[in-house]
């Protein structure tokens, strides 16, 4: 089995966020244009009139910021690479983990130790788990001081319930560890009402710094721009100080042009609501469509409740992959990458194990060919039903069909 295959690098060829597929809204276009013509740059951390927004939008979340505690960068990744340098010691994430966690922990020289999420979501340790894996850290000589998760999650698009949150944290306050919470998906549940998303930060305000990129509902991914929320209080006013050091150094500043569209976004005008929405529930009924026809097929995934995209565990047709020739979840991407004819993350990504047939799909390959017909999408009741959505649907679905078959034709002869 292959552990890094040529070809598939861990960074450079990493699965990107999960794009909304859809036309730029016209309004941050326009005033990403309007800005066009600034020959200043954004100073290192965000202007006042960014952080202005930033906060705002923070506020209407329940989740306000101290006086200098908010700061800006050209992506999340900027954030987490420079809170993990201002942090000492060793970083836990959970198992599986958005794909971009690991690598930066690493190019720090930190050891990153995954821990188990339990059946039913992921994105936030189990606490049993947790505890258990930071006793066996301290054993070995490590020095666990940094969590980083996420409620609402990538890769497994589920929602964290708020009594395992809440366990959670309580384990990870008791080891003396500051968590990052990774909210950019946080505006992206599928049923906002029906759904309840609590941040650790409003449980633990004094150890908890929240990470948003806006990628995940406000930018296109494009526009690199991400907010981090600090905790209030000496040790928040601290963390903020050096984070800034850090960003000063790499140069992470937010273009101009992009800040000012980013903060038109995070004002929150009614043309943004409005595609927030629209964007949601397009991939919400798509995602729903797709999970029916991967569970029909006999594979397993948890029903998506976020984002855009679903986490799908293919052992149920083990079988049948190993007639193809897939003996990991690298060869599985392979594999489904050329059948499906859209990129396909292996589960190994998101640092599960390679040996795991699990993979991350994404929805927005599904909504269609050009930007006329995703556009449509936006106008339509039933995205889904649309013949361009409904091909693509049934791509998947024949597919994964044909290794049901398989794995029903190998079982029978056996």
């Amino acid at each position: 089995m292959r552990t890094d295959p040529e070809g598939h690098g861990p960074v450079r060829f990493g699965p990107p966020l999960p794009d909304d597929g859809l036309p730029v809204l016209p309004e941050p276009a326009a005033v990403l244009a309007a800005a066009a013509s600034r020959s200043g740059p954004e100073p290192v951390g965000g202007g006042p009139a960014l952080l202005d927004a930033a906060r705002g939008y923070g506020e209407r979340r329940g989740l306000p910021a101290a006086p200098g505690r908010t700061a800006l960068a050209p992506g999340a990744p900027a954030l987490l690479t420079a809170l993990t340098a201002a942090i000492d010691g060793d970083v836990l994430v959970p198992r599986p983990c958005a794909a971009w966690w690991a690598p930066y922990a690493r190019l720090l020289g930190r050891p990153v130790f995954h821990v188990p999420t339990p059946a039913e979501s992921g994105g936030v340790p189990d606490p049993y788990a947790l505890l258990e894996t930071v006793r066996r850290m301290r054993a070995e000589g490590r020095d666990p001081r940094l969590l980083v998760l996420s409620v609402a999650d990538d890769p497994t698009a589920t929602v964290a319930p708020p009594e395992l949150l809440h366990e959670t944290l309580e384990a990870a306050a008791g080891e003396g560890l500051h968590l990052i919470s990774d909210e950019t998906w946080r505006d992206t549940l599928h049923d906002p009402h029906g759904t309840v998303l609590l941040s650790p930060a409003e449980m633990l305000p004094d150890r908890v710094t929240v990470v948003t990129d806006l990628a995940g509902a406000l930018l296109p991914p494009g526009w690199p721009a991400a907010v981090a929320r600090f905790p209030a209080g000496e040790e928040g006013g601290a963390l903020h100080a050096r984070v800034l050091d850090v960003l000063t150094a790499l140069d992470a500043r937010v273009a101009a042009p992009v800040a000012a569209a980013a903060g038109y976004a995070l004002s929150e005008p009614e043309p943004v609501t409005a595609r927030v929405a629209a964007a949601v529930r397009v991939h919400a009924r798509v995602a729903a469509a797709a999970y029916r026809a991967v569970v029909a097929a006999g594979a397993l995934a948890r029903p998506p409740q976020c984002g855009r995209h679903l986490y799908v565990d293919l052992s149920p047709l083990a079988p049948a992959l190993a007639a193809h020739g897939v003996g990991d979840a690298q060869e599985l991407e392979d594999l489904l990458t050329g059948r499906l004819g859209m990129p396909v993350a292996g589960g190994h990504r998101f640092g599960d194990d390679l040996e795991s047939p699990r993979v991350r799909l994404c929805t927005a390959p599904l909504l269609g060919d050009t930007p006329e017909e995703r556009a449509e999408c936006l106008e339509a009741d039933e995205p889904e039903e649309l013949p361009p959505v409904g091909r693509a649907l049934n791509r998947v679905t024949s597919v994964l069909d044909d290794l049901r078959d398989d794995a029903r034709r190998w079982e029978s002869s056996r």
